[in-house]
């Protein structure tokens, strides 16, 4: 008897859950609604056509036609978002950890053109003289014109000690260069000194510098170490050099801005079409690590360029938003702030979707924007070059007798632009009575 009861009640659960659906699906095609079946369907048609009766498709398998049907979907949508193979998505993870075989240039799709956003250190393409918004022309001789990003990554990648030829075109100068790079395994210090190590000597008049150079898993931890050993040697200002940064993880952007602010201070928003994924990143470190004696903030000075993205420019915009005493020189930024969350899927694929984009503190989108500086110091392609020469190891040596005086006395001049404007606000400082707020150094943007 309390069998049939329960039958009963099953029985009219389930026939009130038919006609609430049958009611949801009227109102959804009275409405307008796009209804997905008659779409899923014709997929599901097209697949089964091409396996069958496509003249060169005996060997096509379902899983390649359906990955296929992926890419060609979520690319497009927008020059960031990627439907991932699981071999793909490895190695997106192997970029954020530290090391990776390539050639050591982080590329995007920039006016449809697969874009160099910065060659990473003391990479094969840093070391061959890539630049910050050359495009990627031909690889291995086949033409880059219709190459999807995810394309263009495998035939960059390959085993350590092969070779690739690329052909790059330099729209600064309208230069074609025909190179073949050899591929290395990419091993990346996330923090670097003036010298390209890591032993971070404090400069003139106090002056200290650091370099970060992406935003890998160990970024802030480093970072911290270096501010240690300058604020040992008495550090009074600092240069943080964020120029050919392309960016990495938001959560060492956040580690970065910690340091350089008080605890509780808004880092970075994000906002998208989901409310879920709409996220506020306040700084939870101890509080500014450059202060003076007197609780002040030291002076800072951010640099910034073209090859500056993504992560790099949360940094650049938070602290020129939200730290008294710091001004970002240099140029404008790449523009790249868009939000991709990695979705993994339980074949090992995995799905980055743009989400959101973001904001910095005072509500500036960064995504096709970039970071304006406070102070505008432009630097030509020559200048970049040899900028790149004095930091490669061995660089200088590897040019021609007649050209390694000149990029061996090249200047900085960005560099220089920082540190003659830290002396003037260490001077403006002192000059100042001793009742004045700390952040009317602040006008000297």
């Amino acid at each position: 008897m309390k069998r049939a009861v329960v039958y009963g009640l099953l029985v009219v659960a389930l026939g009130c859950n038919l006609i609430a659906g049958a009611k949801v699906f009227r109102a959804g095609k009275s409405s307008g609604r796009d209804n997905p079946g008659p779409s899923l369907d014709l997929f599901a048609a097209v697949l089964e056509r091409v396996r069958n009766d496509y003249v060169d498709g005996t060997n096509l398998s379902n899983r390649e036609l359906v990955y296929s049907a992926l890419k060609g979907m979520v690319n497009t949508l927008d020059p960031h978002s990627e439907f991932l193979e699981p071999e793909r998505f490895k190695q997106l993870q192997d970029d954020t950890q530290g090391a990776f075989g390539g050639l050591g240039i982080v590329i995007a799709l920039r006016d449809k053109f697969i874009t160099v956003v910065a060659p990473i250190e003391d990479s094969p393409g840093f070391k061959a003289g890539i630049l910050t918004g050359d495009r990627i022309i031909k690889i291995a001789g086949k033409s880059a014109e219709k190459m999807s990003l995810d394309e263009a990554v495998k035939n960059l990648r390959g085993e350590p000690g092969t070779e690739v030829a690329i052909t790059f075109f330099r729209p600064s100068t309208g230069a074609t260069l025909d190179l073949k790079l050899e591929r290395a395994i990419i091993n990346i210090d996330m923090v670097k000194d003036v010298n390209s190590k890591k032993e971070f000597p404090l400069g003139s008049a106090g002056i200290g510098y650091v370099r970060l150079v992406q935003f890998g898993e160990k970024t802030g931890e480093e970072l911290e170490t270096a501010l240690r050993k300058l604020k040992r040697q008495g550090m009074q200002a600092m240069i943080l050099d964020l120029r050919w940064n392309p960016g990495g993880l938001l959560d060492q952007a956040v580690a970065v801005c910690e340091k350089f602010l008080p605890r509780g201070k808004l880092v970075v928003t994000t906002e998208g079409r989901n409310p879920l994924n709409n996220s506020t990143h306040r700084a939870m470190g101890r509080g500014d690590e450059l202060v003076a004696a007197a609780g002040a903030p030291l002076p800072l000075v951010v640099l910034v360029n073209l090859g500056s993205a993504s992560a790099a420019e949360i940094v650049a915009g938070c602290l020129q938003d939200s730290r008294p005493n710091t001004i970002v020189l240099g140029e404008q930024t790449f523009g790249k702030g868009s939000v991709q969350t990695i979705l993994p899927n339980p074949d090992g694929s995995a799905l980055k979707l743009t989400m959101a984009k973001y904001y910095t503190p005072s509500h500036k989108v960064i995504h096709e924007h970039g970071i304006t500086p406070d102070v505008f110091v432009p630097m030509s392609d020559e200048e970049e070059r040899d900028i790149f020469l004095q930091r490669t190891p061995g660089g200088i040596e590897s040019l021609e007798e007649k050209d390694r005086e000149r990029v061996r006395n090249s200047r900085d001049g960005q560099l220089d632009r920082a540190t003659d404007l830290l002396k003037g606000m260490m001077l403006y400082a002192r000059l100042q009575p001793a009742e004045a707020a700390p952040g009317k150094l602040a006008a000297a943007k």
